[in-house]
């Protein structure tokens, strides 16, 4: 190999138990002795994880020297999962006892000498009491190689987007592995990974044609190559610099082009852009070589008339001529369902020949396009005061709108319902049993993974719009931590980052904040550990907010946000995050103790106010949200001067309906298998922590999404 084997083994497992909480241990002949296990034990725990039974009887076989090379690195990679890799020194070290009991007077004195000087006041800690908290730890199973390389082919497979850490976790195992073709699929199902992929195969020097060539199907495939080959965004919500391509190169790109079927319609939905990419292609210097690619750029550049199926359908649509809108659309089935409602609004009551019509093609349609479209239709006659946006890119800067669509027909929505679940279930039907099957019905609470392009680094991976079951206990702890200094070779200058966390009531009517600008609650058990305004060396805050107090007082969701205060964008800082911890007794242990954190989530975004999530106090439930908001430039970047923005993120994301791993799962069970009440009886297994689970994100979206 060409490689270093222990650097490669260890960010393997980092890579590995950051996705899977597996790792690989290969099994040597000596005996540990019990003593430096226990006490690694003991260390891991401290961290909210252990090690199952497999785990420990592997690592009892490994020489000393072994051992604690395997041990230093795997400590490592947990303190990076769940935050505990940096310090803590909170403005008021003594939080939240201290806030509590601290004067307004001296509140205010201290505040006021930390934005003149940018000095945080001396303060004597206390010695705090051993954590009382109980902890559940994470379980830390054993992998294999074989099964770290098939979640790398998952995510390969996934038939939805994924995420930037998905991508960089990919790069570094295709750079290097040394048995690629074992690694590559036979088919990468999802078009943005199509052009990553492909990208980082020539990068690395490991793609030759017959590698390649077989990906690569459409002009829009070689479109996204040549923007992922210049490091731009393969979703093509964004313009990209195209670099300067070698002549070798222009050759691959012009080849690819060459095969594919019928590019000129394809390359129309981008012209601009092709437009751009052929003044660096220069498809005329080969036109005898590749003339359908010549013929093609000619069009574009010329403004040649070409009638494109998207003109035809909008100009049909233009003159409410229904007929002929779905004429075209039989052609391109998955253009049809997703202008099906739009096609039923116009045809009102005598809408339900559009379901038929459809019905002809619906076995055409992407699995994930009909999840959406039989959840979308199943709500459809509920009233819902907003609708949310995600729109296309690598910001998950959500918006919302008011629902002012007219009402459809009852009965077309049943139809189009029916349609989908029928096509659905005759599709799973095809793929192998699963004997009888065990469907936990909290399932009901997390969303299919249908697009993770914008999904935040975290410590467990989850789908927006999730709703997890919080730990027992009565304090929530929100905690930030930021650095300023210089990063890709740019200082941040001063940073600061502001935590704050809104309240509402079961009507989002505002009830109170916690901030820098309100530290503690005359009304809840809430309080705020002090605003730190500059992270020369790393800063922190944190919000403490006591469940049933807010309850007793009529409050019911609380929503965490963080605001770039000096404006400053978070993907241009050194390191940013923020995430929640459980308390039930919380002047107790540590203001940051890493094993009691839920969740931890990376703010890496091109934005300035993050909201990571909100709690409903009434089902004691987390919404996992990891959403942006925009500035509004007539206000400062705090939680007031954006109360608007806030609570209609709250609303949408408390309403809006989107199909949940239950109703997948329900679908492959009765198309595949046979439901049980009992999981004993079960050969397959559906639940939050054993057999499939939600955070099984790989397997779900390449085996369970498959078209």
């Amino acid at each position: 190999m060409q490689f270093n084997e222990k650097g490669y083994a260890i960010m393997q497992n980092d890579i590995y138990l950051r996705r899977s909480r597996k790792v690989i241990v290969v099994p040597e002949q000596s005996k540990l002795p019990d003593a430096q296990l226990a006490t690694a034990m003991k260390n891991i725990a401290a961290l909210g994880f252990t090690c199952s039974p497999a785990l420990l009887a592997a690592l009892r076989t490994l020489p000393e020297v072994s051992f604690i090379r395997w041990y230093k690195a795997l400590i490592h990679s947990l303190k990076k999962l769940v935050g505990a890799h940096v310090p803590y020194r909170p403005m008021y070290p003594n939080f939240p006892q201290q806030v509590m009991e601290t004067s307004d007077a001296e509140l205010y004195l201290n505040a006021w000498f930390h934005y003149v000087t940018n000095k945080v006041p001396e303060m004597e800690p206390i010695d705090r009491e051993i954590l009382q908290s109980k902890v559940k730890l994470d379980m830390i199973e054993l992998g294999s190689e074989e099964g770290f390389f098939q979640l790398m082919r998952q995510l390969m497979e996934a038939n939805t987007s994924i995420s930037d850490t998905d991508k960089k976790d990919l790069a570094w195992v295709i750079e290097h592995d040394h048995d690629i073709d074992a690694l590559l699929p036979d088919a990468i199902r999802h078009k943005e990974q199509v052009g990553f992929i492909v990208a980082t195969l020539l990068r690395s020097g490991k793609a030759d044609v017959t590698r390649i060539q077989r990906y690569v199907k459409t002009a829009t495939d070689v479109l996204r190559l040549a923007v992922a080959w210049s490091d731009g965004d393969v979703s093509l919500a964004a313009n990209t610099p195209f670099r300067k391509f070698t002549r070798a190169e222009r050759r691959l790109l012009l080849g690819l082009l060459e095969q594919c079927p019928n590019p000129i319609e394809d390359m129309l939905r981008y012209r601009d852009r092709w437009v751009r990419l052929g003044e660096i292609l220069h498809p005329s210097e080969y036109k005898s070589r590749y003339p359908l690619s010549q013929e093609a750029f000619d069009v574009l550049r010329n403004d040649r008339p070409y009638a494109t199926f998207g003109h035809r359908v909008e100009e049909a649509l233009r003159y409410f001529d229904t007929d002929q809108a779905v004429e075209q659309l039989l052609e391109r089935p998955g253009e049809f369902a997703r202008r099906l409602d739009h096609l039923l609004r116009l045809e009102g009551a005598e809408a339900s020949w559009i379901a038929s019509f459809f019905e002809s093609v619906a076995d055409r349609v992407a699995t994930a396009v009909l999840l959406q479209v039989m959840t979308h239709f199943k709500y459809r006659q509920y009233s819902n005061e907003l609708r949310l946006f995600f729109p296309k890119g690598n910001v998950a800067k959500a918006f919302s709108l008011p629902d002012t669509r007219p009402p459809i027909a009852s009965d077309a929505c049943a139809a189009v319902v029916e349609i989908c679940e029928q096509t659905l279930l005759a599709r799973f039907a095809k793929l192998p049993g699963l004997g009888n099957v065990y469907l936990d019905a909290q399932l009901q609470n997390y969303m299919v993974p249908f697009s993770q392009r914008s999904a935040s680094k975290a410590l467990r991976t989850l789908v927006r719009g999730s709703k997890l079951a919080m730990p027992e206990g009565d304090t929530i702890r929100f905690f930030l931590w930021w650095k300023e200094g210089v990063a890709d070779g740019k200082s941040t200058g001063r940073t600061d980052i502001d935590l704050s966390a809104g309240l509402y009531d079961d009507v989002w009517n505002y009830k109170e904040h916690i901030s820098y600008t309100n530290l503690r609650s005359a009304r809840y058990k809430a309080a705020h550990s002090g605003d730190i305004v500059a992270a020369p060396h790393g800063a922190c805050e944190f919000i403490d907010i006591d469940i049933p107090s807010v309850i007793k007082y009529g409050g019911r969701y609380i929503v965490a946000s963080l605001h770039s205060f000096t404006g400053q964008v978070y993907s241009d800082l050194p390191e940013c995050f923020a995430g929640w911890m459980m308390r039930q007794h919380p002047n107790s242990g540590e203001v940051f103790d890493p094993a009691t954190v839920v969740d931890r989530i990376d703010l890496t975004a091109n934005t300035q106010i993050a909201i990571p999530a909100i709690l409903d106090l009434a089902e004691r439930t987390v919404i996992w949200c990891d959403l942006a908001l925009t500035r509004n430039p007539n206000f400062y970047n705090n939680v007031e001067g954006h109360q608007t923005g806030v609570v209609a993120m709250g609303k949408a994301m408390t309403t809006t309906a989107k199909p949940s791993l239950y109703d997948l799962f329900r679908l492959h069970a009765l198309a595949r298998g046979q439901l049980v009440e009992r999981e004993e009886e079960a050969q397959t297994v559906f639940a939050l922590q054993r057999g499939v689970t939600p955070f099984d994100m790989e397997e779900i979206m390449s085996s369970f999404l498959s078209s």
